[in-house]
Parts: C-alpha cells; structure tokens; sequence
C-alpha cells in the first residue's frame, strides 16, 4: 500500500450497541472517541501494546464486541501484525457487514498483507473491500483515497486504471475541496509528476484550513521532494492555528536541515519531537527523525553519533532506505 495508508489520522469510535442473537451486531453510527476512556488514553498516546491488553480484557467478556475487535484490527497493524489484524477486521466486519469503517479497515490490513507477502489474492481482496467501504458509503473519503491508490499503483490485472483513480479524485473534490487537492497531489505523484502534486498542496495551503493535518500530508510530499520553501509556509501556518502541535518541532528540523541553516537548532528541534510525540500514524515516523539527526551529524563530521542514529532509525523502520544508505556510506569508509 502507499505511504498515505501507513499516515492515517487515529479516527474515534462511539459506544457500539450489538444486534439481537441471529443478527447481525449494529455498527457504530458515528466516528468518536473509543467507549472505554483507558483504551482511549492509550491510542491517543500511541501505545498501541497497552491499548491491546486492555482490548483482550473487552474481548474475553465479549468476543462479538464490534468496536473491541476494530480497535485491536487497527492496534495491530500499527505493531506491524497484518495477520493478526485480518482476523479481527475480518471479525468487525462479520459482525456489522453493512459499516463502511470496518470494509476500510479490512482493506487496510489485506493491504499491508500484499506489500509484504507478494500476494495477488490479498492484493485482489484489499480493492475489494474498498470498494465496499465507498459503495456502503459515498462520503467515507478515506476509502475513496485508499481505492484511487489502488487503482493508480495496481497492475491492470488486479484492477489497476489511472481513469479510474482520476474518478475517484474528481468524487472526493466534489465533496471536500482540500481532501481534493490532497488526492490530486497524490495522484499526479503516482504519475511522476512532482511539478503537478506541488502545485495541488500548494492550493491546500491558499483554502487555509482550520486543522493541522491537511497541513502535514502537504508537509509530507513537500519533505520528499526536499522543498524547504514550502515547508517553512506550512510551519509557518501551522503554527498560526494550532502553535503545540508537536509536530512542528519535526518539519521545522527538516526545514533547516534541507536550507542548510540552524543545523543545531534543528537537532534539538528533533531531539524535542523524540522526546515529546506519540509513535501514532498521523505522526512523522520516529525512525524519521533519527535519520534526520543522522545526517546533521554526518554533516559535521561526527561520524560514530551519525551511525548510531542511523541504526537506530533502521531497527525502527528496517525499510528506510535513506537511512540504510547512510550507514553504508559511513561504514565503507
């Protein structure tokens, strides 16, 4: 799956209500925060581990509690189990066939499957569940996006078409102009074309949003592409709104390290974000920010600190490539 999947906001479930015996379970009828408040004070910390034992306590007194095998879906796939997460996705979705939110998630996790076992069927299974999720519901605009990755990424014979991805931009544009331009950006990157998705997150930022996430996922493409200028316009109105993100601590680092300037504010900038973020994911990886730190220290020459992060950024994220190019070029030295 792409990397949008792997950054998607931490949604909030309301108090789930099961059908009658021979039926099946109602699905949550609105998007809030988790019914039980310790589980919740877990996942907004991003302790998914914890956040399971407590999920494992609700489904031992109640395996066909719909949001009790959700959430454990989504706790494992944040640990990196896709298995794990089939089997409950796969369990949410059983019990309340007709809720869109648990086709995403189920989608999500056969997804995840795909990427890393090679599997065709899990490939095929991951669109169709999206499918799904935006056939039960039209508005659910993270299954539009997650389907028009599929479409734009897969091969046409597991049901790739760029006409079809671009259907389910124009679908998400008609119903969310900033979620629009997020899809678009995305789409033209999948069609290599960086001039074209920099000039969609540059139109996020001119619609001012009020929240800081569509922000950050400009932010994102903005880091990939090494563009500092853009950068600094997002912490720069960012933190116009929402000035404690923690967040900000992370681009402002990358966006001194890209200009070449602040080198050591930069690095307690990262050194702050280590210290003070969640490992969620709507939050830049940590492994990210070790890598970053890597490079500040190679910079100066400090050779043996800019290893150490660097291994500390692959034992986060083994697929870090920029990070695992660095060791190697320190080490064959």
């Amino acid at each position: 799956m792409t990397t949008s999947i792997s950054k998607i906001c931490t949604v909030l479930l309301c108090i789930v209500t099961l059908g009658l015996p021979m039926r099946a379970a109602r699905a949550p009828e609105a998007i809030s925060h988790p019914s039980n408040p310790e589980i919740a004070k877990e996942l907004d910390a991003g302790k998914y581990v914890e956040a399971s034992q407590i999920l494992k306590k609700v489904l031992a007194k109640n395996p066909k509690d719909v949001e009790a095998n959700y959430w454990m879906a989504r706790c494992s796939l944040e640990m990196g189990d896709y298995e794990r997460a089939l089997t409950f996705a796969g369990q949410a979705v059983s019990l309340a066939p007709d809720w869109s939110e648990s086709h995403l998630w189920l989608g999500r996790s056969y997804g995840l499957k795909a990427e890393k076992t090679r599997s065709l069927f899990a490939a095929r299974k991951a669109r169709q569940e999206f499918q799904t999720a935006v056939q039960l519901d039209p508005n659910n605009l993270e299954a539009r996006r997650n389907l028009m990755e599929f479409y734009l990424d897969a091969p046409w014979f597991l049901g790739g078409s760029k006409d079809k991805a671009l259907e389910q931009v124009e679908a998400i544009a008609s119903r969310n102009p900033v979620e629009g331009y997020l899809a678009r950006a995305d789409y033209w990157k999948g069609l290599d074309r960086p001039d074209l998705a920099a000039q969609n997150c540059r139109q996020v930022l001119k619609l001012k949003p009020q929240s800081a996430g569509p922000y950050f996922q400009a932010a994102d493409f903005f880091e990939s592409e090494g563009n500092a200028e853009d950068l600094e316009a997002v912490v720069r109105a960012v933190s116009l709104i929402e000035p404690g993100d923690l967040r900000l601590a992370y681009y402002r680092g990358v966006e001194r390290v890209l200009e070449g300037r602040e080198l050591p504010e930069a690095s307690r900038d990262f050194e702050e974000y280590l210290s003070r973020a969640p490992k969620r994911d709507d939050f830049p990886p940590h492994a990210s920010a070790h890598d970053w730190l890597g490079r500040i220290y190679e910079h100066w020459g400090q050779v043996q600190q800019a290893i150490q992060q660097y291994k500390i950024a692959l034992n986060l994220s083994p697929d870090n490539q920029r990070a695992r190019n660095g060791l190697h070029r320190l080490e064959s030295n």
